[in-house]
């Protein structure tokens, strides 16, 4: 009998865990706090230790193996708490037979120094790593599912209306976001507010290895969430938040841009979209910068403090958000589909592709984002630019829209169109 919670709304993620769990001796799950890993982990643990309350951490920083129970799984969350944790769960997987004995779950990586000096093996056959998220559209309810990725994919769209998502809709579920414990609250900007400032106040001290600023970590956020959905680089953060007159002060800037970013991603909340790579005309045009995310469109809003009524009055951010929300979604999805998620872009022409989907066997499809309907014929030229200069072409090309009514296939190029607010993996 697992440790099943009432109201458990069941996520993509679940059905992985199942699988690994019949293959692998353990099972990691990493990703942002609040995303919901405790929450889902317990709906297939049969026991569970917390290593935020005192008593199981104090016990297992003396020996790991006295926090284990015969109930299994046994789920051990935040384990990184006591990194000595993974290499006795290791441990225990070889020296007893079966499988899905423990589910660890985290929220911060270790650092190099940790990965070194206390973990001395991967874990590799007998611990699987998985990557959770907030939630998609889909996992949510705000997506009804007509249209799976996978049905493009094998070009079985059937084409019908659907419900028309009314812009400010649309704003509310980009500043609200995927976290799990946001979908029933009506004053939705409340908690990303308060991840934000728990990030700058609590969370970038966790790391003992220096003193880190709150205010710098906060204009770098806010930084971010501007060049959210962008390919910036580092020098334009830097310029963001730093003052520097010399060449040794730039150098300093750079090194604490760098430092702060990598703090960011050992809390699991950047989620970059790499560059994709193709033979387009000359490899040396392809752009290889990564796009830029957060982990969730509602941090960067938070960060610039809007609100449904600003991102309605600001279409250039309202669009740019409208995007992360998509591909933060499109990440989810692909990971079900143990695929990829990529950007395209020629620095020559300029031409791009906002978003690049790359299956398992090798095909991949192109895919346009768009706000409202209005950009749909932009969005198609750019698509049959990029077709007809790729020579491997696309299985499928979309466009991904916010504000539209039905889910079609254009009868010239065999594009598809369909709301976000339809779609599922």
């Amino acid at each position: 009998m697992s440790l099943e919670q009432k109201g458990y709304r069941r996520r993509l993620i679940d059905d992985k865990i199942d699988k690994y769990l019949k293959i692998f001796g353990a099972i990691s799950i990493e990703g942002p706090k609040w995303c919901g890993k405790t929450w889902t982990s317990l709906e297939h643990s049969e026991s569970v230790s917390y290593l935020t309350e005192r008593g199981p951490r104090e016990l297992a920083k003396v020996d790991p193996k006295y926090i284990f129970n015969e109930k299994r799984p046994q789920l051990i969350d935040e384990w990184q708490l006591v990194p000595s944790i993974w290499d006795s769960v290791r441990h225990e997987c070889d020296n007893s037979k079966g499988t899905g004995k423990f589910i660890l779950t985290g929220s911060t990586s270790l650092s190099k120094d940790e990965q070194e000096d206390v973990v001395f093996h991967s874990g590799t056959g007998r611990i699987a790593t998985m990557r959770m998220y907030p939630m998609s559209l889909y996992e949510s309810g705000d997506s009804t599912g007509d249209v799976s990725i996978s049905d493009m994919y094998d070009g079985k769209v059937e084409g019908k209306y659907i419900r028309k998502v009314e812009l400010d809709e649309l704003a509310k579920l980009i500043i609200r976001g995927g976290w799990p414990a946001n979908l029933e609250i009506e004053d939705i900007d409340v908690i990303p507010r308060s991840y934000i400032e728990s990030i700058v106040t609590k969370d970038i001290h966790e790391r003992k290895d220096k003193k880190r600023d709150s205010n710098k970590m906060r204009m770098l956020l806010r930084s971010l969430a501007r060049n959210e959905s962008t390919v910036a680089g580092n020098e334009t953060l830097v310029k963001d938040i730093e003052e520097y007159e010399t060449g040794d002060e730039l150098l300093q800037s750079r090194q604490t841009v760098a430092d702060y970013l990598g703090v960011l991603d050992s809390l699991y909340l950047t989620n970059n979209q790499e560059a994709f790579s193709i033979n387009y005309r000359s490899s040396k045009r392809i752009g290889k910068s990564p796009k830029r995310h957060l982990v969730d469109p509602s941090l960067a809003c938070a960060c610039l403090d809007l609100s449904v009524e600003k991102l309605l009055n600001d279409h250039e951010t309202f669009g740019l958000l409208f995007e992360a929300l998509v591909e933060r979604d499109l990440k989810i999805y692909m990971d079900y589909l143990d695929g990829h998620l990529y950007h395209f872009r020629d620095n020559i022409s300029g031409d791009e592709v906002d978003s690049i989907l790359e299956f398992r066997n090798g095909d991949y499809a192109a895919i346009e984002i768009k706000l409202s309907d209005g950009s749909i014929d932009d969005a198609k030229k750019s698509l049959q630019t990029f077709y007809n200069n790729v020579k491997k072409k696309p299985k499928f090309m979309c466009v991904i829209v916010g504000h539209f009514e039905a889910v079609i296939q254009d009868p010239d190029t065999g594009i598809y169109i369909i709301p976000i607010t339809s779609l599922r993996p």
